[in-house]
């Protein structure tokens, strides 16, 4: 029987804007040998990061740059079946680190280690105490109740919907735990952390726009904060009715493409990602409206919130999608992302031939409907 994975929307927050100092990372897990695989994705300076390392004898090492404040996926690969398995369904950790010499220890896994060398992470542990645990924590009880469930329950919707129901709510107390951290601690980084991970979406400007004026001028100041005001920016200004915010991206042949280039259709402004599963099941119904509705005037601009050039235009081949792709290739720093307030996707806007937004996020029947609506059938 399968276990439910229950997910939050989430990714890696930014790093503050600092200067850069050396950071090592040593492991000692267990006696691991090749083909055991080490792998860290990180942000530094607003840029991510990653890097690989082979275990031997259970010890690998990553060395780098951090500003000071650093948040990292680990992952360790025990059988050497690559990074995408660790990541997603095997021992992956997250972390926050500096410029320091840090120890990563354990008999067995990253999941059991323990992390020692690190005041920034002493004082990342610190602050999850105080909200309630990370998100991975919740998702951990979360899949513990269904694996301690008997056969019956598992097949039981209505036990399902309270696990549900119960981790939902224990993500909507975190969210308004970390407003609480950020409101007693303007002048601390894991307070604009828990300022910027806990206003998610959609932003509730009248609460959260005096909270971050509030917070130190360093800290408004830093990337993190930058993107955060960009959040409440977009929230303010981009909504059904409004002008569509102008962005100019890169295509997939190196040449610049602006909105505005793009005249006298209904548009589809669409943020999307290789990796993202769900943005990947719907391209068959978007691909089959593009056609039907393409003659007519309807376009669809793609913003790839990938990384990776080739996994990029790889998703764009496999998946046949014929309309314009653009990217700046910095993931969730994709700063047309960023003007948009995209913290999720998949996401999107629907403008007219005059640019202004007439719906947001449609997706399969409620796309297909409005575009029936506009063009007919």
């Amino acid at each position: 029987m399968k276990n439910i994975l229950i997910l939050a929307a989430m990714s890696l927050p930014l790093a503050s804007q600092a200067q850069k100092g050396t950071f090592t990372i040593e492991g000692n897990i267990g006696r691991l040998n090749s083909p055991a695989m080490a792998y860290i994705d990180y942000m530094c300076d607003g840029a991510g990061k990653e890097d690989s390392a082979v275990v031997t004898n259970g010890r690998f090492t990553f060395k780098g740059l951090s500003t000071g404040h650093s948040y990292a996926r680990m992952a360790l690969s025990h059988d050497g079946s690559g990074k995408q398995k660790a990541v997603y369904t095997g021992d992956v950790i997250y972390f926050y680190f500096g410029k320091e010499e840090i120890k990563i220890t354990s008999a067995d896994s990253l999941a059991n280690a323990t992390i020692a060398g690190s005041k920034v992470y002493n004082e990342f542990m610190a602050y999850n105490k105080a909200i309630g645990g990370s998100i991975m924590d919740l998702n951990k009880w979360a899949n513990g109740q269904v694996n301690a469930a008997s056969p019956e329950q598992r097949q039981d919707t209505a036990f399902l919907g309270r696990i549900n129901t119960e981790y939902r709510k224990r993500i909507t107390n975190r969210a308004n735990a970390q407003i609480e951290y950020a409101i007693k601690h303007p002048n601390s980084y894991f307070g604009m952390v828990a300022l910027s991970e806990g206003t998610g979406t959609p932003v509730d400007v009248k609460r959260i726009e005096p909270v971050f004026n509030s917070m130190h001028k360093s800290l408004r100041e830093s990337d993190m904060g930058i993107e955060l005001k960009q959040r409440i920016l977009a929230a303010k200004t981009i909504h059904v009715g409004a002008p569509a915010p102008r962005f100019t991206q890169t295509d997939v042949n190196g040449q610049p493409l602006r909105l505005d280039d793009i005249k006298g259709k209904f548009v589809l402004v669409e943020f999307w990602a290789s990796w993202c599963g769900p943005c990947r099941a719907e391209n068959p119904n978007l691909t089959q409206q593009y056609a039907k509705y393409k003659s007519q005037g309807f376009e669809v601009i793609a913003i790839s919130l990938d990384d990776h050039k080739d996994k990029w235009l790889e998703a764009i081949a496999k998946d046949k999608l014929p309309w314009i792709h653009v990217s700046d290739l910095k993931g969730w720093n994709n700063e047309v992302g960023r003007q948009y307030g995209i913290r999720a996707v998949p996401a999107n806007f629907l403008l007219d031939e005059n640019k202004h937004i007439i719906a947001l996020n449609l997706r399969g029947e409620e796309l297909n409907k409005k575009l029936t609506e506009l063009f007919g059938n």
